[in-house]
């Protein structure tokens, strides 16, 4: 049997046909490479310059507390430098708002790209104006250049045709490679590509095809596992694999709050009117969707004092901060059985090492079943994957989020029509 991602480029029912990298003649060639390093930092060390040991407030240091994206990004960036193209490289880090933020300036993030790709890696202080264009110039074929934080200017979000023009201005060609924000109409996801030749890096190709395989072509039984906290980005998603899998687990926040407005979870606040209204259409009795019967509960003020209980014994002063053995024990029959297996979003607080082992107990069933193919997305995700050592386990890894929720919801993506031949 053919895995799915090593389907066509374009299959009988998709409609995605974007022109790949093999499509083009590099060499020589300036191109704009939009990648997501937007990797997930903290800020707990202090750097102790200069101007701080002569009494001036220091800045914290950033650490990179997960670098998964970057890795992800080097194979197209690697293609295009041993095929002799001038490679800037576009991104941001953070949600700056349209102003510099220090600490969310990328230097971190090229001294890490330039250790996974062995070479030198330029930056400039800004993503725009003559000091760039001026860098720009004197780039040889092969070299690397990092742009400063897109996200610095407010344009970017605002997909502002000026801004489009001036950064497309640096560049003969156009890559994307960033999925993980092909769900936004920003200047570098949507605005560069009316102006250059464009076309998808080997990331964002691997992306399409993955998740396009899900949708057109899932072994069956296929098992979905949506947790995380917030119902309202995952709805959509929700309400179309009940419809398409074989089998929906719920677990986490998302859980909770479809247990609420149903009735089931008495005494917390009911979500919003237009999210109770979607709940209310979800049919309990449904066999192939299976909510948390027990869980870890905890009073809402005091976490250190936990008990296992059944979900109807839930009191309106407690939380419900994972899923219970009897569910885990239900959730991994289920997986065992399953010939595709997609996950988004954790079951509990697994950040927190007290809730962690319903996420930790589901995710190493998952990968023990050898002949599902397996597939994962979503920060939180990606963080406990990577926290129980179980990348390498997991046929394809997402580097999308909420690109990968819209995408699986059946949505169009800007940034893949924005390319799309």
């Amino acid at each position: 049997m053919r895995r799915p991602c090593e389907t066509e480029k374009k299959s009988e029912k998709s409609s995605i046909m974007v022109k790949v990298l093999g499509k083009f003649d590099f060499k020589g060639k300036k191109v704009l490479l939009r990648c997501d390093l937007n990797v997930p930092i903290s800020e707990d060390g202090l750097i102790l310059s200069d101007s701080e040991k002569q009494g001036s407030q220091a800045e914290r240091e950033v650490l990179i507390l997960n670098d998964f994206r970057i890795k992800q990004s080097v194979p197209t960036i690697r293609y295009l430098i041993e095929r002799g193209a001038k490679v800037i490289i576009i991104s941001h880090l953070g949600d700056p708002d349209g102003r510099v933020v220090n600490n969310l300036r990328l230097d971190r993030v090229k001294e890490k790209l330039a250790d996974f790709l062995g070479l030198p890696v330029l930056k400039t202080n800004d993503c725009v104006g003559n000091a760039v264009k001026n860098t720009v110039a004197k780039m040889q074929n092969g070299e690397v250049l990092l742009l400063e934080n897109i996200r610095f200017h407010s344009e970017e979000e605002d997909n502002n045709e000026q801004f489009s023009k001036e950064l497309a201005s640096l560049g003969d060609i156009y890559i994307n490679d960033a999925f993980g924000v092909c769900h936004r109409e920003h200047t570098s996801v949507v605005g560069i590509p009316k102006y250059l030749p464009s076309g998808a890096g080997l990331l964002l190709e691997k992306e399409i095809k993955v998740l396009s395989g899900v949708l057109e072509n899932p072994w069956r039984p296929l098992v979905v596992v949506i947790g995380g906290i917030k119902i309202a980005t995952k709805i959509k998603m929700i309400e179309k694999f009940i419809k398409f899998a074989d089998h929906v687990l719920l677990g986490g926040g998302i859980a909770n709050t479809i247990l609420i407005g149903k009735g089931v979870m008495i005494g917390a606040p009911l979500p919003e009117k237009e999210i109770l209204e979607k709940i209310d259409r979800i049919n309990l009795t449904d066999a192939k969707i299976h909510l948390p019967i027990d869980g870890i509960i905890v009073l809402d003020k005091e976490r250190d004092v936990a008990r296992q209980g059944a979900i109807g014994t839930f009191r309106k002063e407690e939380a419900v901060l994972d899923i219970g053995p009897e569910t885990i024990k239900i959730f991994k029959e289920i997986i065992k059985e399953a010939k595709m297996i997609v996950w988004n979003g954790p079951l509990g607080l697994s950040e927190d090492k007290r809730f962690e082992n319903g996420t930790k107990e589901v995710a190493q069933e998952i990968t023990r079943n050898h002949s599902a193919f397996k597939v994962a997305g979503g920060g939180e995700t990606v963080e406990a994957i990577s926290k129980f050592g179980l990348f390498d386990k997991f046929d394809h890894v997402s580097t999308g989020g909420g690109a990968m929720l819209d995408f699986l919801s059946g949505e169009k993506l800007p940034g893949i029509i924005a390319i799309d031949k």
